[in-house]
């Protein structure tokens, strides 16, 4: 006869979501995220009396991201070329499960704001304005005192504000998206030129892994110039190449397969009229959770 007493599998399941937001958001890779959260996880199976769990795993992951941004900032030191976050293609699996103004933001452009704070600056910030907890419980779990926190915090929204664009309507990030892909596809510099602004910068993230440009490259037409080269040499190997949409970072984006072989996702940001950034990341150790897709 079985016992009448639930099994669990996973004690942690009604948080994980939102521990892997949190751990994502932190450190920019899906992949350290899941690590973290096993870490977490087994900390919480070998704990005793714990009266709030969700609390106590929080407190946990945060610290653990903490520690990993201590380490990674050495490890960026020697990184070939720009770093870009892990691309995420389910976001529905990093929820913040909270209502603030930034709880849905995965895109590229607040991740990289976010990772020009200070990792205190970034736990307070995300901790309060992403994920909506009081910064009397911030001040426990980060060990700063609760006014500290709330300055940790003021300095990072300033800072996430001035160099985040306001996000654009879906409906024209598509649009963009698919007119610069065929701009690019049929070498039309001028019409390329057009939908990016004059600021506009390209980031590329091979890690040594892949080729790359080895520093963003900084106006429209430098922009312009490197994806309509960088389509030339690719068509001129012949090899069968394929672009297929994708949602990534919450955003629609792009895939590009080379016979088959994923190559690169790319996705972009826009101020609603013009392309303002565009992200490419070929480090193939930064494309294992892409979606299959079928070979043609």
């Amino acid at each position: 006869m079985s016992s009448s007493r639930p099994r669990e599998s996973d004690p942690i399941a009604p948080y994980r979501r939102r521990l892997l937001g949190l751990a994502y958001r932190m450190l920019g890779s899906r992949s350290d995220a899941e690590d973290v959260v096993q870490d977490a996880y087994l900390r919480f199976i070998g704990a005793d009396d714990v009266r709030n769990p969700e609390a106590f795993l929080v407190t946990i992951v945060t610290r653990l991201c903490l520690d990993r941004l201590k380490s990674a900032k050495a490890q960026r030191e020697i990184y070939v070329g720009p770093w870009l976050p892990e691309p995420v293609f389910d976001t529905d699996g990093l929820s913040t499960e909270a209502a603030t103004e930034l709880a849905d933001d995965l895109s590229f452009a607040l991740l990289l704001a976010l990772d020009r704070l200070s990792p205190q600056e970034r736990a307070a910030f995300l901790l309060h304005d992403v994920f909506d907890i009081p910064f009397s419980d911030i001040a426990a779990m980060i060990g700063r005192s609760e006014p500290a926190c709330r300055q940790l915090a003021t300095r990072a929204r300033r800072a996430v504000r001035n160099e985040r664009p306001p996000p654009a309507a879906s409906d024209s990030h598509a649009h963009l998206l698919q007119a610069f892909l065929e701009a690019v596809v049929n070498g039309d510099m001028s019409q390329l030129t057009g939908l990016l602004r004059e600021d506009a910068v390209a980031v590329t993230d091979g890690g040594g892994r892949k080729t790359a440009a080895l520093n963003p490259i900084y106006g429209a037409d430098k922009v312009a110039r490197f994806f309509i080269s960088v389509a030339g040499k690719a068509k001129a190997t012949g090899q069968d190449i394929r672009i297929e949409p994708a949602m990534i970072n919450g955003g629609i984006g792009a895939l590009l397969y080379m016979d088959g072989e994923l190559d690169h996702s790319l996705s972009i940001s826009t101020d609603g009229a013009k392309i303002a950034a565009i992200y490419l990341v070929r480090n193939p150790d930064k494309l294992g959770y892409a979606p299959v897709q079928p070979r043609q």
